[in-house]
This record gives structure tokens, sequence and C-alpha cells, in this order.
């Protein structure tokens, strides 16, 4: 289950929800009452490496000795 963080403006107050994605967002803060908005937060996921080509991937290596049967 997904968490979602969310800020009041009212009181700037952060708060963070264990929602599932079919859940309705949360609207009032539990500190002061005031309105609450859901904000982006940073991912722990990085890509790594030179990028994401064609050509990076499903390179299959070619055996040089040919098997006899």
């Amino acid at each position: 289950m997904p968490i979602y963080e969310y800020q009041c403006e009212n009181c700037g107050q952060f708060e963070e929800a264990f929602q599932r994605f079919s859940d309705s967002p949360l609207t009032t803060c539990g500190r002061c009452g005031g309105k609450l908005h859901k904000i982006i937060s940073q991912s722990t996921f990085h890509l790594k490496g030179k990028g994401w080509y064609a050509t990076d991937y499903g390179k299959k290596k070619q055996n040089k000795e040919k098997k006899h049967e």
C-alpha cells in the first residue's frame, strides 16, 4: 500500500497516510482542521547507467565455438 503525503494550507503541517489507490484523498488537517493538499515526495527510485536504449538490452552473445552433434 502506497504512502501519500499531504500538507496543510493553513498551518503547514505535513501528514503521511497509508492509502489504497481506490481510497479518497484526505481533505482535512488533523491538527487545525485546515485544507490538505497532496504533495509530491522524493522517490527512492533511481536510474543508473547510460540510458534506456534498445541497443543496451537484448544483445545475445554468440558462441565462437560451434557445437558438433
